[in-house]
């Protein structure tokens, strides 16, 4: 079978994938990126927008000023016209490299002075966006929080090895989630007055070895840097919080600390045996954070990482009287992601329509039609009823349609794969009900 015809069977896969999270030998890992804090539970839920929302929120705030909004639709045109994506990441960085470069002159109607206070006022809308709690905590919304079911599971899941959880998301959600459920965790920090990093305990895998990790590899809200003693303190959110913010200075500033400790656990945590990494919400953007994995993969034949990729997104057909939305898939072949792990065995990318497993592509395909009693699990991880815009993917519908076995892993969304994982709880304690009975 060539390649362009091999298929993966998700319930295989899934199951395998179970089994791990169930089983006491395996030290898991989780890497949460920004898919995880757009995530919502419920229509009620808050959460903090997708970059291509944030990016045209924080525009129109700057509008309002008039050399600002000159200057970004200049800078917003160069972006463009090279290629790239217009965000608030690719204006960070074009103005970041302006600010290096300029001396005495102008560029977009800005001189340097100019250039750092709208680096800094966008930066401080960055902060005000992310910064969700407030809103959740004053609407007392946590029940609708996606991370308190996380939480819960991590608090039900009785694992012999503490969890650990490394996240490039700077918001207090995974903070909301657990302790929501009483769920003790250590994120590096140590002290009640002014809680201090305490690097040395990063380093130590057997420090508080039952206690949850959160690892926040890009920095905090809360997080300050004093400049006397060279510490870095947690305490209330303000406009001097330390963050790796979305630029191309981030590769320079995970070389320091913190974030240097922080890169640093998880390139240790991957080098123990027995040790499996789950990422969700995270598209391997960040080449710091990948260098990091893959040295840890190359030198450790027990490891193995696991990416829940979300990678649909939607295009306007163009040159139609009545344009619409088509369904697309990012996970491709020739993809980024698919290179990667087209060359690393220890790489299994579940997308939503393909995957690649064991360096091999292919689309996720059934290898039987479910029966009754199958559904119900299947469903929980795999939306038969899924399709693509082309029509070229027919699902059984009333026994009208041929039976193809195709269709969407849902688990790459952070909100379904929560509830996979109570779901697994669920069944577990029920099984054990029944056992005693």
């Amino acid at each position: 079978m060539g390649e362009q015809n091999m298929t993966h069977d998700p319930s295989e896969y899934v199951r395998g994938l179970q089994q791990l999270l169930v089983s006491d030998k395996k030290k898991i890992a989780f890497l949460f990126g920004a898919g995880t804090s757009l995530s919502k539970k419920n229509k009620d839920s808050l959460n903090i927008p997708a970059i291509g929302k944030m990016t045209s929120i924080i525009e129109k705030k700057l509008n309002k000023i008039e050399k600002y909004r000159n200057a970004i639709a200049e800078i917003k045109e160069e972006i463009i016209a090279r290629g790239n994506t217009y965000t608030v990441e690719t204006l960070l960085s074009n103005l970041e490299q302006k600010k290096e470069i300029l001396g005495k002159g102008i560029l977009n109607g800005l001189n340097k002075t100019e250039i750092s206070e709208l680096i800094k006022e966008i930066k401080k809308e960055i902060r005000e966006i992310v910064s969700i709690h407030k809103q959740i905590l004053e609407k007392d919304n946590i029940k609708n929080l996606i991370h308190s079911d996380f939480a819960e599971w991590i608090e039900r899941a009785n694992r012999k090895h503490a969890i650990e959880i490394f996240t490039t998301n700077y918001d207090y959600l995974f903070e909301l989630g657990l302790e929501s459920k009483s769920v003790p965790y250590y994120d590096g920090f140590t002290g009640s007055y002014q809680p201090f990093f305490n690097a040395d305990s990063i380093e130590d895998l057997s420090f508080l070895p039952l206690q949850t990790k959160l690892w926040k590899i890009h920095g905090s809200l809360g997080w300050h840097l004093d400049k006397k003693s060279a510490n870095v303190w947690r305490k209330d959110s303000d406009g001097d919080d330390i963050l790796i913010y979305p630029s191309l200075s981030k590769y320079n500033n995970s070389k320091k600390q913190p974030y240097i400790s922080l890169m640093d656990r998880l390139t240790n945590f991957l080098k123990q045996p027995d040790t499996v990494l789950i990422t969700c919400g995270y598209s391997f953007g960040d080449e710091h954070i990948n260098e990091r994995i893959l040295t840890a993969l190359n030198s450790n034949t027990s490891t193995h990482v696991y990416a829940l990729y979300y990678d649909i997104f939607w295009e306007t057909k163009e040159n139609e009287d009545n344009p619409k939305k088509i369904k697309r898939y990012a996970l491709t072949e020739d993809s980024n992601l698919s290179k990667i792990a087209k060359s690393n065995r220890k790489i299994s990318v579940y997308g939503c329509r393909s995957a690649i497993i064991g360096c091999q592509f292919g689309e996720w395909q059934l290898k039987r039609e479910p029966d009754k009693d199958d559904t119900p699990n299947i469903s929980s991880y795999f939306d038969e009823d899924a399709f693509d815009n082309e029509q070229e993917i027919k699902k059984e519908k009333k026994g009208k349609e041929e039976w193809t076995g195709k269709g969407e892993l849902t688990l790459p969304d952070f909100t379904k794969f929560v509830n996979f994982l109570q779901k697994m709880i669920y069944d577990n304690e029920n099984i054990k009900e029944s056992q005693n009975d």
